[in-house]
């Protein structure tokens, strides 16, 4: 299975062995690419893959982050599956069309195997009422389908299975972070999202690394409407592209690893910086905690997440009230525990693995 996982500022692309959860081959670029490279890295992962000996591509797997209010769970692709697709494209503009002209490409370069889009929204479907309804009026919600969607499923479902497994006697009440490019946190309970941070966009909930998360509407009404009003293509640039660590360190960096280095040699604003991320990530972890009975586990996941120990404690000594350990061992290669075995709240690391989800989620669908 070719699985391709489009990001916001980056492309991953796998050929998975969706029997025995395995990785044969990956490609990868860190920056957003050209059309040109978007082609030339999935030609080249083909290519290498049909040398390889280990058999043809049979299915290939797209991550869509946005799935709106119409593909609620992976689906194949077929003409209506398109059109839903570019319904949602407007809700997550950094991520979908993207992804969908990707898919594009790989129907005239792969035209006789199935493709399967595998929502990022699909974990969230099922909240409850009272986390996926906004305060909003009736007639808004109705006409519009506002309502809070989710995003990072796909991460969320790996390290919700690989936290299950890791922990002694299993767990059914987790609390995951999912920091990278994009930020989210989420309240699982018998495997399934009861409350997460993002809402109607990816743009909602925690500080990320260049996206604002959430702001107080009457500020935004007031940049629109004040005497020289900002527009509505300026303000979503800021918000979206100029905004979370890159605007809070005047610009310096986007990247924590920078931020680190720059605040420990005193740079205050890089300090602030991370202060504020840590400080709205464990914010939105304690809410989300309110809808679960107990708190298990606290599994940290995405590239932050998992390679970032100084953020991880600075979250953690902000959820002392909830039993959240602040004595953490740094980064490890494997996934596993990070606080002391007595911990009353154990807190894991997970590796982001979409891939493999992205591999379950299609075989299930053209199960179906």
């Amino acid at each position: 299975m070719l699985t391709v996982n489009t990001g916001s500022s980056s492309l991953k692309a796998h050929v998975v062995d969706a029997e025995r959860h395995t990785v044969l081959a990956e490609r990868s670029v860190s920056h957003p690419p050209s059309r040109e490279e978007t082609h030339a890295l999935l030609d080249d992962l083909l290519d290498a893959q049909s040398r390889s000996g280990d058999g043809p591509v049979d299915v290939v797997a797209h991550r869509l982050v946005h799935g709106g209010s119409d593909l609620r769970s992976a689906t194949r692709v077929d003409d209506g599956a398109l059109r839903a697709a570019w319904r949602a494209a407007p809700l997550a503009p950094s991520h979908v069309p993207t992804a969908l002209r990707l898919l594009e490409f790989t129907r005239e370069r792969l035209p006789d195997l199935p493709q399967v889009l595998c929502p990022d929204t699909a974990f969230h479907a099922a909240l409850p009422a009272e986390a996926s309804t906004y305060p909003l009026p009736e007639e808004w919600r109705k006409r519009y389908g506002l309502r809070r969607y989710g995003f990072h499923g796909l991460s969320y479902q790996w390290a919700v299975q690989q936290a299950t497994r890791l922990l002694p006697g299993g767990s059914d009440r987790l609390l995951l972070a999912h920091l990278g490019g994009g930020a989210s946190v989420c309240a699982v309970r018998d495997g399934r999202s009861v409350d997460t941070s993002m809402g109607f966009t990816p743009l909602e909930g925690l500080a990320m690394t260049t996206r604002s998360g959430s702001i107080d509407p009457g500020l935004l009404l007031w940049l629109l409407t004040k005497d020289e009003p900002m527009s509505a293509a300026d303000l979503a640039e800021g918000l979206y592209h100029r905004s979370g660590l890159l605007g809070l360190s005047g610009g310096r960096s986007a990247d924590t690893r920078d931020l680190v280095r720059a605040a420990e040699d005193g740079e205050e604003a890089s300090a602030l910086a991370l202060a504020v991320f840590a400080h709205r990530a464990a914010r939105e972890l304690a809410a989300c905690a309110t809808s679960l009975d107990r708190v298990d586990a606290l599994v940290f996941t995405g590239e932050i997440g998992w390679d970032q120990p100084e953020v991880r404690t600075a979250i953690c000594t902000r959820l002392a009230l909830l039993g959240v350990p602040d004595r953490l061992t740094g980064n490890r290669p494997d996934d596993g525990l990070l606080s002391p075995a007595d911990a009353d709240v154990p807190v894991l690391v997970v590796q982001a693995r979409e891939e493999l989800s992205l591999a379950s989620e299609a075989v299930a669908a053209l199960e179906r």
